[in-house]
């Protein structure tokens, strides 16, 4: 009998029969995956699905099994902009609350029906809301960190910097196979995957969609907007922890957004999770993803 297709390669193939074409058929798809992707959630203190954080932006709020005060992290669900929510991200923010963190999983709003800038404000909104009102379960307003992947990635540091001289400030940023520069995204390579391949084309079609999505068919104009590219204000940023997997197209944006921090003097670590492709932070059937998880608990434990 042959081999069974890891379990990546299989996602893989079950997308290219059915490639995805509007933001619609991406929340469909991401959905789709969220029940097996979310599935044995860890043990928590209590859960509050939904809270308001006003003007149509929600966040679930997980809490420790442990006695507060809690340092709080505001994670912010990746999707490119167009997809994902609080619950698609579930059993990463349980892991989170696991290890003793107040998180609020922020359900910001998606575009294109919300472009760019509403879910960078939302976000702003969720960290300020985190501030004023995380005591209400237990979090210490004192001790905020962010935290995201993918399109998250990108909001966690964009509102990072834009929050530099603000209160509401996160101590600390942890920023899972980010996006950094608009201006160079689609531009990494595809380790294994041949360029006139029909992965590689789905793929730049996925980004010129999410991209179009969130910055309008003109985007050229807005990609040095340090609230779209944060790399230009790297220097603004709290500690951060940059991880990206090494089979990941976005590893380039890990890299020059880690060369920005070294240049500013920013403290910050950077991991490379050899052959891990986009996304495995959500699955923990790869051996690299708990011990991934494990350093960014570790690294949130040291700053804040």
């Amino acid at each position: 009998m042959a081999d069974a297709l890891p379990i990546p390669d299989v996602l893989t193939q079950l997308v290219l029969q059915n490639p995805p074409q509007t933001a619609a058929d991406m929340r469909r798809l991401i959905d789709g995956f969220a029940a097996f992707m979310n599935a044995d959630l860890p043990e928590v203190g209590a859960f509050h699905e939904a809270v308001s954080i006003g003007d149509g932006v929600s966040a679930d709020v997980v809490v420790p099994r442990s006695a507060g005060p809690h340092p709080v992290v505001v994670y912010l669900h990746g999707g490119g902009w167009i997809c994902g929510s609080a619950r698609t991200h579930r059993k990463l923010a349980f892991r989170l609350a696991e290890a003793g963190f107040l998180v609020l999983n922020v359900d910001y709003r998606l575009a294109p029906e919300h472009p760019f800038p509403t879910p960078f404000e939302d976000c702003l909104a969720a960290l300020r809301f985190a501030r004023r009102e995380g005591a209400r379960w237990g979090g210490d307003p004192a001790r905020i960190a962010v935290a995201g992947d993918s399109a998250g990635g990108n909001l966690a540091a964009a509102t990072s910097a834009a929050l530099a001289d603000d209160p509401a400030r996160p101590k600390a940023a942890v920023l899972i196979y980010g996006v950094f520069d608009f201006a160079t995204i689609g531009q990494g390579a595809m380790p294994g995957i041949p360029e006139d391949g029909p992965l590689a084309d789905l793929g730049r079609r996925m980004i010129e969609l999410m991209v179009r999505s969130y910055l309008g068919d003109d985007a050229g104009p807005r990609t040095a907007d340090p609230r779209v590219s944060p790399l230009h204000v790297a220097h603004r940023l709290p500690p951060t922890h940059v991880v990206v997997g090494g089979a990941d197209p976005l590893a380039a944006q890990a890299e020059a957004l880690v060369k920005a921090l070294g240049a500013a003097g920013v403290s910050h670590e950077h991991f490379v999770d050899a052959g891990m492709p986009h996304g495995y932070f959500q699955m923990e059937f790869l051996a690299p993803t708990r011990p991934a998880i494990a350093r960014a608990v570790a690294f949130l434990r040291e700053h804040v």
